[in-house]
């Protein structure tokens, strides 16, 4: 073990010790620390969309840190350690690229992927997983939206699938469509608990195929949706900047004139862009 991950071990179990370690981290259970292993993963991609090395760096260190803390928690249960969750993880990349370290045949990508679902398969099985369904496995702590694509691709896996993106666009117009018309039932009985349940619904149906639509485009759906908001953030806070350079307040404007600005940041970006 490397001396600097020996040295981390060593932080973490002083910070858990019961006689001088830190209130905060003894308050702590696997529950209170899973939001933070989530928030970690995603400031990792963050700093890879941004091509921050030097962040990059910083945010493994933060999630290398919940692997930790986790692994040192369950060893205080007497449940594991952190040397079985790296062997464990060794094992199973060591099972699954029977091309690599076996003597399977070394395949293209898509074979390897497709080996690697038999393979997956095959342990739940050995684990006495009696679920059989295409879309076993799949973990529901995953965001929704990962999720959906998951699920689309394991039903796409059997044939269950779209041939192409144009009978989905033509489904997303059909859920806009729906989505209208239960907008237009909340607008008429808006203390309807029944029509707010069905627009939830519609809504949901919605981004389900929206998701559809970026997985036949091969477009990640985390990685478009990050790229919308980065693009709304800089625009918004050009607005706010344009606006306070002209002695103005964006909360004071009628949306017209936030409309107004809004236009000539994009024709800046557009002009900038050449």
């Amino acid at each position: 073990m490397s001396e600097q991950l020996q040295r981390l071990l060593g932080i973490m179990a002083r910070l858990r010790d019961p006689e001088g370690g830190c209130p905060w981290d003894l308050a702590q259970d696997f529950s209170t620390i899973a939001p933070y292993t989530i928030e970690e993963a995603y400031e990792v991609a963050d700093a890879i969309d941004r091509g921050d090395m030097h962040g990059l760096r910083d945010e493994l260190g933060d999630l290398l840190l919940q692997v930790v803390f986790h692994a040192q928690m369950a060893d205080e249960a007497g449940e594991f350690g952190f040397d079985d969750v790296a062997r464990a993880i060794s094992d199973k990349m060591e099972r699954r690229h029977p091309h690599v370290f076996g003597d399977a045949d070394r395949e293209d990508a898509e074979a390897v992927r497709a080996s690697w679902e038999e393979i997956k398969l095959a342990e739940r099985a050995a684990a006495g997983d009696e679920d059989t369904s295409a879309l076993a496995g799949i973990s529901r702590g995953l965001p929704e939206w990962q999720r959906a694509v998951k699920l689309q691709d394991r039903a796409a896996r059997v044939g269950f699938d779209w041939p192409g993106p144009a009978p989905v666009m033509d489904k997303l117009l059909e859920e806009l469509e729906e989505v209208r018309v239960e907008f237009d039932a909340v607008a008429a009985a808006p203390d309807d608990a029944g029509a707010r349940d069905r627009l939830e619904a519609e809504l949901g149906d919605l981004l389900f195929v929206a998701a559809n639509l970026a997985r036949h485009a091969k477009v990640d759906v985390g990685a478009a949706l990050r790229r919308a908001n980065h693009k709304f953030e800089r625009r918004f806070r050009a607005m706010e900047a344009l606006a306070s350079a002209e002695g103005k307040g964006l909360r004071s404007l009628p949306l017209e004139a936030q409309d107004a600005y809004w236009s000539r940041t994009k024709d800046a970006e557009r002009a900038a862009a050449g």
